[in-house]
């Protein structure tokens, strides 16, 4: 891992979604979470402010340790108990039916195998438990779409590893969830090619 993904990335990942619109998402994603709960991606730690008041413990993964001097001062400012492990989500170690929830924001996009990933992340949920994400993915406008088609590669570069073009619906109907439910809709003051946006639950 580079000088710009440990040192650059996580200055840049703040001054792109910390934001004031963000939070309000951020509030929704995660106010009904509750239990065993598991956040990957959990980067800076932006949603830590976030979590419904019950909240006392969460497990996190995030393969960048660059982020950590950023998510300590975050975990600082919160009651929160944070375990956190320096890892990618592609590869859990945790037991089956471990978690009641995990949280997924802003992070399925940078994931090399987000299959695998979202099998281990359905693996790790209790029968009944939710995958509460909130991501950004493919347009269904056709002029849109070929934009981050042919943006892709920069995406990839800035966004160390990102991709604009992630179709969440289509990769979640191919696991083992019983129901899911999305939300779709083109994030405020955010180009429409970085801006449409996935939320929703995937219970298994």
């Amino acid at each position: 891992m580079g000088f710009y993904s440990k040192v650059v990335f996580p200055a840049f990942y703040d001054f792109v979604i910390d934001k004031p619109y963000w939070d309000e998402h951020r509030k929704r994603q995660l106010a009904d979470v509750s239990g065993e709960i598991l956040e990957i991606g959990v980067g800076t730690g932006l949603n830590l402010p976030h979590y419904p008041k019950h909240v006392r413990k969460i497990t996190t993964v995030d393969p960048n340790p660059g982020m950590n001097r950023k998510l300590a001062k975050r975990m600082a400012s919160t009651e929160i108990e944070v375990d956190r492990r320096i890892l990618s989500s592609e590869e859990l170690p945790f037991d089956d039916a471990t978690f009641d929830y995990v949280v997924s924001t802003i992070t399925l996009c940078s994931i090399a195998n987000v299959d695998q990933a979202l099998g281990e992340l359905c693996r790790v949920l209790k029968p009944g438990g939710r995958l509460q994400f909130f991501e950004h993915g493919i347009s269904p406008d056709p002029a849109v779409q070929k934009q981050q088609v042919r943006w892709n590669w920069l995406q990839g570069i800035i966004g160390d590893g990102c991709r604009l073009d992630l179709d969440l619906a289509a990769l979640l109907a191919k696991q083992a969830f019983r129901a899911v439910e999305i939300d779709n809709f083109y994030m405020q003051q955010t180009p429409r090619t970085h801006g449409y946006m996935y939320r929703g639950i995937a219970t298994k």
